[in-house]
């Protein structure tokens, strides 16, 4: 019996630190056109959908590729997630995982 007591405790451990962060806001970093332009389901994900996420803004970087850069309450970074191997759809349910909504009254158009 005792031997299962640590066991339980290493579980309940595992369990409680793998739980997502929580972020604080995201930002799209890219290049406005020349990558965006041959990745046209993330162009319309920044253009047309970033917009209508709460804490989520699209900052343009000559020559980026599009990323998505999430950051905690100090406005530090804490994960990049790139999004040119992703579709629209993809893009944004990756947005959700990470706990980002939609503004009221927002729908998206795939």
């Amino acid at each position: 019996m005792l031997f299962n007591f640590p066991l339980v405790l290493v579980l309940g451990f595992a369990l409680c630190s793998a739980e997502e962060p929580t972020f604080a806001r995201a930002r799209i970093e890219s290049c406005p056109g020349c990558s965006l332009n041959r990745l046209p389901e993330v162009k319309k994900f920044i253009y047309e959908d970033v917009p209508k996420y709460d804490g989520v803004d699209f900052k343009k970087i000559q020559g980026a590729p599009p990323e998505l850069v999430l950051l905690d309450e100090n406005d530090a970074e804490v994960e990049r997630h790139i999004l040119g191997r992703l579709n629209r759809k993809e893009c944004n349910e990756l947005l959700e995982k990470k706990g980002f909504h939609l503004k009221t009254n927002a729908k998206l158009e795939l």
